[in-house]
């Protein structure tokens, strides 16, 4: 890998790099365990609201707990950093006064706090590895300006599928691919048994939280066989429609797709995404253009997907996926022989991640912004687009609206548009916000329906993204 070599100078100087962890969840946690494996990192301070698990994550780490010690000041923080001491908290902004921290990693998962740590480490002149999609989604673009502004380097993370795919395509883009579709598996996968008919989806504890299983009558099993060619909407509605007892792609899985179409320039094919049930070898013979078989009017699409497989078969992994093609036909021979999955007629083949590590790949984000002063996402990251929620049911004024598990809302991904009362509103700015007047079942929630938040950090670097980028 090229890291390797633009890291082995500073390797052989004996270069460190340390970083620090703010949300010690699922995530977060893995970034701290890595760290003895990775050369050149060491992830000196973990601060979370709950110490107890700040504390935790070392101790997963394989710390000795005679060096992990809690502290809430910067500078007794720092003098025990050169001890060799490891610290936990459960106040972040020490970090930011912390002079040996060169990159903080922001993994609340809450998009007011998130930006507010975010915008105060640019600020204090830290480098960011941003984990919170919640917020990122909606001020992530603002955020880079800012940060190149500053020479300074705010980032997406490795191992999470929005990084992922945008390395991705720009890797596609810059050998002459043309991306015709690209997106993301879910975490959940559909595994089919044709002996006892049934299709079933197991509890992961963090996207589904229970089992579930439906029974496909035998007239409907046809749809789970191979999509014949030219079949491919039929198949997939017939898929949908027989499994509809089964969790479908939640609004996390829009969540990461909407910064990954403001990275990429892809879009999507209608707002609440397709979320196709589809085996990986079928991903290129559905979601390509019509022309060629597949359900899309148009190139340049971003989507999700439903891994279908039986038990006995490899699955995706949660990864990440592009259906491309050459333009050239001898190259197009080429890529549609050499190992990959092609369409039908070879016009077409999927190149796939099946697979992301979360937390465990970090340390790549962490070392290139602190020894390289580069992100691992792309060039350019424009708001073209928002996730925002309509209302699945009645929802009274005054009652607080919740992040992307609260089954009230279901989300979709809309162009971006400016502050207005009857604009759409960012999902994630009515997060934790209350409904400033009933909202009816159906309706898109818009900024007139919520209350004004604007003496927020969130929202006021949201106006800032509006004005700059010319919403």
């Amino acid at each position: 890998m090229i890291y390797s070599h633009l890291f082995q100078p500073f390797l052989e100087k004996g270069r460190e790099v340390q970083a620090a962890v703010i949300g010690a969840g699922h995530f977060g946690t893995a970034v701290v365990t890595q760290q003895n494996q990775t050369p050149m990192l060491r992830v000196s301070v973990v601060a979370d609201k709950d110490p107890e698990r700040a504390k935790s994550a070392f101790v997963k780490a394989d710390i000795p707990e005679e060096h992990i010690v809690y502290s809430a000041d910067a500078a007794e923080a720092a003098a025990l950093i050169r001890e060799g001491r490891y610290i936990y908290t459960n106040d972040p902004m020490i970090i930011m006064d912390i002079p040996g921290i060169e990159v903080v990693c922001e993994g609340t998962g809450v998009p007011e706090a998130g930006a507010g740590f975010c915008l105060t480490a640019l600020e204090k002149g830290k480098h960011v590895a941003a984990i919170s999609k919640e917020m990122d989604s909606v001020v992530g673009p603002i955020l880079k300006k800012m940060a190149r502004e500053k020479g300074l380097v705010y980032s997406p993370v490795d191992g999470d599928q929005p990084a992922l795919l945008m390395a991705m395509v720009e890797w596609a883009r810059s050998v002459g691919l043309t991306v015709i579709s690209a997106g993301k598996a879910r975490d959940g996968e559909f595994v089919l048994d044709e002996e006892l008919g049934t299709v079933s989806i197991s509890a992961d504890g963090i996207t589904v939280h229970e089992d579930y299983v439906a029974h496909v009558s035998p007239e409907d099993m046809k749809y789970f066989h191979k999509i014949p060619s030219g079949k491919a909407r039929e198949y997939l509605e017939g898929r949908a429609k027989a499994l509809a007892g089964l969790p479908g792609a939640g609004a996390f899985d829009l969540c990461e797709l909407t910064m990954i179409a403001n990275a990429t320039g892809l879009k999507p094919a209608r707002p609440e995404l397709t979320d196709g049930i589809l085996r990986i070898t079928e991903l290129p013979v559905a979601y390509c253009t019509r022309r060629d078989g597949g359900i899309y009017q148009d190139e340049g699409i971003i989507d999700v997907h439903t891994n279908l497989r039986r038990r006995d078969e490899s699955g995706m992994g949660g990864g990440v996926y592009m259906v491309v093609r050459c333009d050239n036909a001898y190259s197009n021979y080429i890529l549609t022989t050499k190992g990959q999955i092609p369409n039908d007629d070879c016009s077409a083949a999927v190149i796939y991640r099946p697979y992301h590590l979360c937390g465990l790949e970090v340390s790549i984000t962490i070392l290139c912004a602190a020894l390289l002063g580069t992100d691992t996402g792309t060039l350019e990251y424009i708001p073209r687009f928002d996730l925002v929620k309509k209302a699945l049911c009645d929802i009274p004024a005054g009652e607080v609206l919740g992040n992307d598990h609260d089954l009230r809302l279901k989300a979709m991904i809309r162009p971006a548009s400016p502050k207005a009362p009857d604009n759409p509103i960012p999902a994630h700015m009515i997060t934790g916000n209350r409904a400033a007047r009933d909202i009816k079942a159906g309706e898109l929630i818009t900024y007139g329906m919520v209350e004004d938040r604007s003496d927020t950090v969130l929202w006021r670097l949201r106006a800032r993204q509006d004005r700059e980028f010319g919403l």
